[in-house]
């Protein structure tokens, strides 16, 4: 018994760190999209989504990691870029994130497709958009997007990616919908352009460039409030990029 409680923590763990920006930030993004989003978009989205929300359907393509039936999707989450280019052969085989969004988002824009299949492939959609801005998600390809680089946040036990998937922003203590209020107040139209503007080989070589800010560790790699002080403003920033994306895809899909 023992033994079985200690495979299914490992198991949990595992699992639990290969998770993008955690629940948190998934529903953040996706509110801060939803605030941007025209009328008419909204209302098509969540007719598709129905009963989720837009912030709710971040989080569903982590939650059917569960599933066997979605294994087909595990590599989706990630991708490898060495200098922020797109190189379809150091990717994984059964798919990467940023072919997965072309494909998922062509298909969604040429119609024709049954409700439900139409209702998960728009989840994957908007989880995958929010994924590939969390800039580990677009890994060197030498240390598992960070997951392999093992550090200690507060105190605690971690790794590199799990302080960027969620140990930064549980940290500030509050909800979703406090944090989507306080960074939509910087969207404005000069910010919305600029990121609209960009093209998603733009979106990797902005991960590239934010990793000598996430790589630049103490000697015994103890992280606590000067890490996330340091980082705070490349965290929000990916944040707002994201949302502005999604809203843009989603008016493109549905406008």
């Amino acid at each position: 018994m023992k033994k079985l409680l200690s495979t299914s923590v490992f198991v949990f763990l595992l699992v639990s760190q290969s998770f993008a920006w955690g629940q948190l930030g998934h529903y953040l993004i996706g509110y801060m999209a939803d605030k941007q989003l025209k009328k008419s978009v909204r209302k098509k989205v969540e007719k598709v989504l129905y009963p989720m929300s837009i912030a709710r359907s971040g989080t569903w393509m982590d939650d059917i990691k569960s599933d066997h039936a979605y294994d087909y999707a595990y590599t989706w989450h990630y991708m490898t870029s060495r200098n922020g280019e797109y190189d379809e052969s150091i990717q994984e085989k059964g798919g990467n994130i940023f072919a997965e969004i072309n494909r998922i988002k062509n298909e969604l824009k040429a119609g024709n497709l049954e409700p439900q299949k139409e209702a998960e492939m728009l989840k994957m959609l908007i989880h995958l958009v929010e994924d590939i801005h969390q800039p580990l998600h677009v890994g060197t390809g030498e240390d598992k997007g960070g997951n392999d680089v093992k550090v200690q946040y507060f105190g605690k036990s971690t790794n590199l990616h799990a302080v960027w998937d969620s140990g930064m922003l549980d940290g500030k203590s509050m909800s979703y919908t406090e944090i989507g209020d306080e960074l939509s107040r910087r969207i404005d139209k000069k910010t919305i352009s600029k990121y609209r503007s960009g093209t998603m080989q733009d979106w990797l070589a902005e991960a590239v460039a934010a990793r000598p800010a996430i790589y630049t560790l103490p000697e015994n790699n103890k992280l606590s409030y000067a890490y996330g002080y340091e980082n705070s403003q490349l965290l929000e920033e990916r944040l707002i990029a994201a949302s502005v994306r999604l809203a843009q895809i989603l008016e493109d899909i549905y406008g």
